[in-house]
Parts: C-alpha cells; sequence; structure tokens
C-alpha cells in the first residue's frame, strides 16, 4: 500500500471502528494543528459514514504553552462555560468523540507544578458530567495518534530529522494493524483473542491480584462483582467502539481500599507535557502513603492531592511483555502506546462498567461498592520481562497468571 492509502485506511478505521460513528450522529473531534490535514481527512470519512455534523477543537502547542507561561494564576483556576456546554450537549444528543493526539511530550516541561495541577482541578470538576460519561461509555469514544515534527524527534532522536516523522508513521500504522488493507478483519481478530482472556479471568473470580517484580511487591483486592474487560466497548444502545486503538490490554477495577505494598514505574509517564520518572509509590489500605520521584517529583505530588480520590487506585491493566509494542523496543513518551506495552494502573478514577450493574450508578453508590472515584484518571506502567502476578482465589489459593512478563 501506498502512504496514502494507509492514511485513508486509517482514517476510516477510526471513524468506522474506533467511533463507529452512525447515521445522523454529532461528531467532536479535539486534536492540535499538528494534525490539520488528517483531521480533514477524518472528518471526511465521519460525513462518508453518515455523521449529521462534525465539529473540530484545535489546540496549538505554542498558544497553550503561553497560556501556562503568561496567564495569571486567576486564569488556572478558571475553565470556560462554552467548554462544558459543548461537551454536555454531545452526550445529550448521543454524539461520538474522537482524539487524536500529537503532542509534544516536553510541551509543558519548566511549568510550575502548581499552575498545571491548579488548572487540572479546575478542568476537572468543570467536565464532572463529560468525565463520567466517557468512564461509563455512555458515548462512544476514542484515542488514535498522529506523528508531529516535535514528538517524533523525542521517540527516534538518532534519526536523520527527514526521517523522523516518516519513521513514526511506520510504527503507528503497523501498531494499528494497517498495511495490507485488511485493517478491519484484523482488529475484529484481535478484540476476540483479548475477549477470550478477559473471560478466561472473570470465569475465574479471582478475590486478589499479586505483583512481585524488581521494586514491586503488591497487593490488590478486587471487587466482588468485578468485570475484566477489553478494549472493545459499547454504549447503552449497543453501539461498539474502541476506545484506544492500539489496545493490547485486558482491565478491571480495584476495589478502593484493598490495595496494599509498593510498586515501580517501568517507563516514563507523560503527565501534561512533563515527564515524571522514577518513581515508587506506596500503599496502604488502598491509599498512596508515600511517593517519590527522581524525576517530576513536585508534579507527582501535586497529581495525588488533586482530589481524595487522586491517591487510590482505579484502574489495573494486564499486557503481555511480548505485545506488538512492547517488542518494537520503542518509547513512545505517549501514554496510549506505552501502556500498551506494559501492565499498568492508573490513579483515579475507576471505570464504573468494570463492576456488574454499576453503568448508571451516582458517584456515591459507586463508593458504597468500593469502586474510586475523583476527577483524575492517570495511567502509569509498571510491567517487565522479570514481573510475575498471581490470582488468589477465595480460598486463599494462588494461581500463576504472568511469568516473566507473559501470559502464564
Amino acid at each position: 500500500m501506498t502512504f496514502e492509502e494507509k492514511l485513508a485506511e486509517y482514517a476510516d478505521l477510526a471513524v468506522r471502528v474506533g467511533i463507529n460513528v452512525q447515521p445522523g450522529q454529532n461528531v467532536l473531534i479535539n486534536t492540535t494543528t499538528d494534525t490539520l490535514e488528517f483531521s480533514r481527512l477524518i472528518v471526511k470519512k465521519a460525513y462518508e459514514a453518515g455523521a449529521k455534523s462534525v465539529h473540530v477543537n484545535f489546540t496549538d502547542g505554542p498558544i497553550h504553552r503561553a497560556f501556562f507561561d503568561l496567564a495569571p494564576e486567576s486564569a488556572m483556576k478558571e475553565f470556560p462555560a462554552w467548554m462544558v456546554t459543548q461537551r454536555n450537549e454531545l452526550i445529550d444528543q448521543q454524539g461520538s468523540l474522537l482524539w487524536i493526539d500529537a503532542e509534544d511530550p516536553d510541551l509543558l516541561a519548566g511549568v510550575p507544578a502548581k499552575r498545571i495541577s491548579d488548572y487540572q482541578k479546575t478542568s476537572g470538576r468543570a467536565l464532572e458530567k463529560y468525565r463520567a460519561a466517557v468512564m461509563s461509555d455512555k458515548i462512544a469514544w476514542s484515542i488514535i495518534a498522529i506523528p508531529s515534527e516535535i514528538w517524533a524527534k523525542k521517540v527516534f532522536p538518532d534519526l536523520p530529522k527527514d526521517e523522523q516523522v516518516k519513521a513514526l508513521w511506520e510504527v503507528i500504522f503497523e501498531t494499528v494493524r494497517i498495511g495490507d488493507g485488511t485493517a478491519v478483519a484484523k482488529w475484529k481478530t484481535h478484540i476476540r483473542d483479548l475477549e477470550l482472556r478477559a473471560t478466561m479471568l472473570n470465569d475465574r473470580r479471582y478475590k486478589k491480584i499479586h505483583y512481585s517484580a524488581p521494586g514491586t511487591e503488591l497487593s490488590v483486592e478486587l471487587p466482588d462483582k468485578h468485570l475484566w474487560l477489553s478494549g472493545a466497548s459499547r454504549t447503552p444502545n449497543q453501539t461498539a467502539f474502541i476506545a484506544n486503538m492500539p489496545t493490547e490490554e485486558v482491565y478491571t477495577a480495584p476495589l478502593k481500599y484493598g490495595v496494599n505494598g509498593y510498586v515501580k514505574n517501568t517507563k516514563p509517564f507523560v503527565y501534561k507535557g512533563n515527564l515524571i520518572d522514577d518513581f515508587t509509590l506506596t500503599f496502604k489500605d488502598g491509599k498512596i502513603i508515600k511517593a517519590h520521584a527522581e524525576v517530576g517529583n513536585e508534579l507527582l505530588q501535586g497529581l495525588i492531592k488533586n482530589d481524595e480520590g487522586s491517591s487510590y487506585l482505579g484502574e489495573i491493566a494486564l499486557v503481555p511483555h511480548e505485545s506488538p509494542i512492547s517488542a518494537s523496543g520503542i518509547l513512545f513518551y505517549n501514554t496510549l502506546f506505552d501502556e500498551n506495552a506494559s501492565n499498568h494502573l492508573a490513579i483515579g478514577e475507576a471505570y464504573p462498567t468494570c463492576y456488574e450493574g454499576a453503568r448508571d450508578l451516582e458517584e456515591a453508590q459507586l463508593q458504597a461498592l468500593g469502586l474510586n472515584t475523583s476527577i483524575t484518571h492517570e495511567d502509569f506502567m509498571i510491567g517487565s520481562a522479570e514481573m510475575d502476578i498471581d490470582g488468589e482465589l477465595s480460598d486463599g489459593t494462588r494461581e500463576p497468571i504472568f511469568r516473566k512478563g507473559n501470559w502464564a
């Protein structure tokens, strides 16, 4: 296939499988100015799929950075009402939402951590309805990525400048199964394989999951009615969509107060345009009681204090070390890719869909079930070729789930 043919297949995959646009549906796209040409292609594909209207919100890296560098402190504690209204209308109209990511991993490097933290808290509270709709799959949503020059340089610093973007394109195409015109069929097979893994774990009804690796000894209790899910999701009206493209994970929600031990990250964590790396989190009865990062420690401290739920876990996800993205040996500095190369955990909000019958429950009801609620949901990577994972049954028997980083 030519590059243009691959690009068209990728756009079609995002529209027809990622967010699965339905006839007469409104579509919202959030992206950056680095994706302008590709976004035009996505818009065209969405209308061809039957969309009624497609709106694109563009942000620009330097403009976004200027806000954090130069706006007054008061601006960090305000959020535009029109942005809240736009997202709430999309939810009420049962539209679909696509993120096209191409951001610079170091965009906000050097910005005072408090400014980032303040704005994160403000936007999180303002977009509460929107966040809840996404976390509970009330609307179809998906995240994909395309290269920008700055991101490609970060990933491939040793390549000549004129080869960096091309190299990142080829890797992205490979991870999303683009290349021979059969991407949709390949995705159906891939999702079926992931769902078989989720079914296996659901059948076992593990009470606890135990992680063991250099720097990690962690025990995670699971709620009684927990559900393991794959990357395939459905809205309440049963519209299928793929939230992350690529995806290699099966995941569930931990019991909020049932996490004990310590865990060390194995890949850098890109948070709001900054790197947090070489960190260890210690948990007692679910809560992070100690946290320290050699890189980005102030930002890490602010993240786990965003609200009460930011110091608890909301997700555990299993990804074999032999996954295609991991096998590439590439560090993407982008959570969408790096989390699909590694077992990972998420600080903050739990997915209500990971508990039987919890999709439509209110925050207090979710908390009563032992699910964490928060304005935060941030994934960080903990997997390696040295990680063993056991599942503990209700009678205390332990069974191997992972050995040396892969399915046992």
